[in-house]
């Protein structure tokens, strides 16, 4: 049954989260952003391999869909892999749940395998790839480099706390086709809106506490992989965003 609850009264300040002292330290990169952006660093001719990151409801899934039309990397999802072990039920499936359910991080060793066996394919060694939201931790960012999975570029999507929760909260899937929609932005059409639903981690308390996960863990990422960080900004139109990530991958 439809949740129809308005996606508007949902606000939280950013001076909630336990992340505000990581977001501070992220936010004072992004002084040096648009330089950076003319500087990545050089790679390599070959193809392109790029780590999307960002908050839940950052616009991850959006700039994808761009990047990979107009590019024609391969797109791996760590989210998508694990809904879709969820919904066969799998044994990693099963245990992904428990963890997704509560808005935490799902252990590395149940993701790691799935990542890995999607980006070992013909077309993301030919095309490239494109990694969207992992790793989201320092523990995740090793565990792939131990795999031999490194990316020439890392992008990074900002989107202040607030909008990022009334984003969340106002998200709803057609089990039918799958579109994601927004009750206030991109509202469902009549005769689909009846039997759009809302995923179990979409509510103001498990979003809220998925960005404490993300802020906790967002500045050891960027650690990681310095020198690759591109910083965006995310709380602008989808196509503002999506001309600063072409030009990240147009001069990689």
């Amino acid at each position: 049954q439809t949740q129809t609850m308005s996606a508007a009264a949902f606000t939280v300040s950013a001076s909630q989260f336990t992340g505000a002292k990581q977001r501070r330290a992220l936010n004072a990169r992004a002084v040096t952003a648009s330089s950076s952006r003319r500087a990545v660093v050089a790679v390599a001719a070959g193809p392109k391999k790029i780590v999307i990151a960002g908050a839940p409801a950052s616009g991850k899934g959006t700039q994808c869909e761009l990047i990979v039309d107009k590019y024609g990397l391969e797109h791996i999802s760590a989210g998508d892999l694990l809904r879709a072990a969820v919904a066969a039920g799998t044994d990693l499936g099963v245990r992904a749940k428990e963890f997704m359910d509560r808005g935490d991080l799902v252990p590395d060793e149940v993701v790691v395998g799935m990542v890995v066996e999607a980006l070992d394919t013909d077309k993301a060694k030919s095309a490239g790839w494109l990694l969207d939201g992992y790793p989201r931790s320092a523990s995740q960012a090793d565990a792939i480099t131990k795999e031999g999975i490194v990316p020439d570029a890392v992008i990074l999507l900002d989107v202040p706390d607030d909008i990022l929760v009334e984003r969340v909260v106002g998200r709803r899937m057609d089990p039918e086709t799958g579109k994601i929609y927004h009750l206030k932005f991109n509202p469902p059409p009549a005769d689909v809106a009846e039997r759009c639903t809302q995923r179990s981690d979409d509510t103001e308390e498990k979003a809220m506490n998925r960005l404490k996960v993300h802020h906790s863990n967002v500045e050891a990422v960027v650690g990681k992989y310095e020198g690759k960080i591109n910083e965006i900004d995310g709380d602008r139109s989808k196509a503002d965003v999506f001309a600063d990530i072409c030009g990240v991958i147009d001069e990689m």
